[in-house]
């Protein structure tokens, strides 16, 4: 039986197992259809959502093939362009199938709509059973692990506004009845999620006051009222300023048991993201890289390590094989930054835009974010602070870039892949103020495998672990070639494999090139694309070694 959950980060439960729900888009649809199940969304709905600046010219046709992997993902061994069950295509668009208790969003409304008929009918005891059973599913932002962009999106922000409002419901009922203290663990958690909202921010305060934390209540009304005025320049409506006035003259319902003051640690939803890309199907070799990885992160001091080498050496596909292999050791979640040091014509990212993608992707509301490095890198950090959680930042270009954005918990790794080994000058007199890199010493060189930078300052950020990675061996070019075309056609013609793999220099990206030319034409002998590749006049980029 499947279990979908999307009141929090959005998970696919199969039997207890959570399933890889692949690439972003992918994701964002499936979360998407999640909202409404059984109620299908147009093709031009769903590519608002998946794209939220302009789409490419082929978005129809890539939310088509996001489809087909969730149909292949949520039903295994269903026929190619099946249709299936469960993600069923509609005219214009698409639905998800899915009964009631298998889709948390789905349980969530019942359960409401059972609080408001009991609410309605004078049963206010009745009501905050059902309300509190709602809110129990929610476990966070509304499918928190997606990018912020996409959960900005009005069809996302509407479910937020959902619980929002069962939560004020549920205070309603509770405060009528004497029960505040059932709905007061729902009401922190909404309101650190939508510190904003004044209506729940006034039913807070009543809440407190009932429970007998008169102290509490009068201090989460001057929060309320300082964030107003500090975000959006404003006074406390007549809502809360009302309910203000109530506590000070002492004139709310007592709950019929009191509760102890709130906990030293603001409450905050626990997100657990799994961003990671989809591993390589056809990823070869490379068995001792991955046994150092494997060391090195065994080794409680290492908090980062970079994986570094030319262009088309694997990087990324080694740092996304090992992160899938060694995910059970970061229950906490998964990160993933596309950097882009090296894009052509794109500049790389912005330190603070991406704190505020890896915070958004933790859970944490776009309008309680921080402004400035210093302060966003602060919250990250906090986030982090009591996680055992994997970041896989890809494509650094510049070590003064990184370090707001590696964790200072002694349970995250940091996963780094780059170009450059991100040393210092080779001059000596320049200056070297990075606390990522030496601070003295002769012409920066590849530090050893497995060797300890020296000490630095910040000491959490500073045991940053070298990786430099070479070609593959003969013998793993040769698998990557097998693994890709079939080690059938592979044996079957010997010296044409080897000569391509020459030709190519063992460049895993050339390897690569070669082999999508000899899949799509496989009546063609790989000895005659040997040829072409002996060829001068073929003989170029990318099948030549690059840098």
């Amino acid at each position: 039986m499947l279990r979908f959950e999307v009141l929090g980060p959005l998970r696919v439960l199969r039997g207890g197992t959570e399933l890889g729900l692949g690439f972003p888009q992918a994701r964002a649809l499936l979360g998407l259809l999640l909202l409404r199940p059984g109620r299908a969304v147009g093709m031009s709905g769903i590519i608002d959502v998946l794209w939220p600046g302009p789409a490419p010219a082929g978005a129809p046709n890539a939310v088509r093939r996001h489809v087909g992997a969730l149909r292949r993902l949520l039903e295994p061994g269903l026929a190619p362009r099946a249709p299936g069950r469960r993600l069923l295509g509609r005219t214009g668009g698409y639905l998800l199938e899915a009964e009631t208790d298998e889709v948390d969003v789905l349980r969530f409304r019942a359960l409401t709509r059972r609080g408001m008929r009991a609410a309605a009918t004078g049963c206010p005891e009745q009501a905050v059973r059902h309300f509190t059973g709602a809110l129990r599913l929610w476990r966070g932002p509304v499918a928190a692990c997606l990018p912020e962009p996409v959960r900005a999106h009005p069809r996302f922000a509407a479910v937020d506004r959902e619980v929002v409002r069962t939560a004020q419901m549920a205070a309603d009922a509770a405060l009528l009845c004497g029960r505040a203290d059932q709905v007061l663990p729902s009401l922190r958690r909404a309101a650190a999620t939508d510190p904003l909202a004044e209506p729940l921010l006034a039913r807070l305060v009543l809440a407190l006051a009932a429970c007998g934390l008169q102290a509490e209540a009068l201090a989460a009304y001057e929060a309320a009222r300082a964030g107003l005025a500090a975000r959006l320049g404003v006074a406390p409506g007549a809502e809360l300023a009302a309910a203000h006035a109530r506590v000070l003259r002492q004139q709310v319902r007592p709950a019929r048991r009191r509760v102890p003051a709130a906990p030293a640690e603001p409450v905050r939803p626990f997100v657990r993201p799994d961003q990671l890309p989809p591993g390589l199907p056809v990823f070869a070799g490379r068995e001792a890289e991955l046994a150092e990885l494997d060391a090195l992160a065994e080794e409680a001091s290492t908090r980062a390590v970079l994986i570094s080498g030319p262009a088309g050496i694997g990087k990324t596909a080694l740092a996304v094989h090992w992160a899938h292999r060694a995910a059970d050791r970061f229950p906490d979640g998964r990160l993933h930054l596309q950097l882009g040091g090296s894009a052509a014509r794109r500049a790389a990212l912005e330190p603070a835009e991406a704190l505020r993608r890896l915070l958004a992707a933790l859970g944490v509301p776009a309008r309680t974010m921080p402004t400035g490095v210093p302060a966003l890198a602060a919250r990250y950090r906090e986030v982090l602070s009591d996680r055992r959680a994997l970041v896989l930042l890809d494509d650094a270009v510049c070590a003064g870039r990184l370090l707001p954005l590696l964790p200072a918990a002694p349970g995250c790794l940091t996963l780094i892949t780059s170009r450059s080994p991100l040393l210092p000058p080779t001059d000596p007199s320049v200056p070297q103020t990075d606390p990522l890199l030496p601070r003295t010493g002769p012409p920066a060189t590849p530090l050893p495998t497995g060797t300890r930078p020296p000490p630095q300052n910040p000491p959490p950020t500073a045991d940053v672990r070298a990786l430099p990675l070479d070609l593959p061996t003969a013998v793993d070019a040769r698998a990557l070639l097998a693994r890709r075309i079939g080690a059938a056609r592979v044996a079957a013609e010997p010296g044409a494999v080897e000569e391509i793999v020459q030709r190519c220099g063992r460049l895993p990206l050339a390897l690569a090139l070669v082999a999508a030319r000899a899949v799509s034409r496989r009546e063609f002998p790989l000895g005659a694309l040997a040829a072409e590749l002996a060829d001068p006049v073929q003989e170029a980029e990318p099948f030549g070694r690059t840098g």
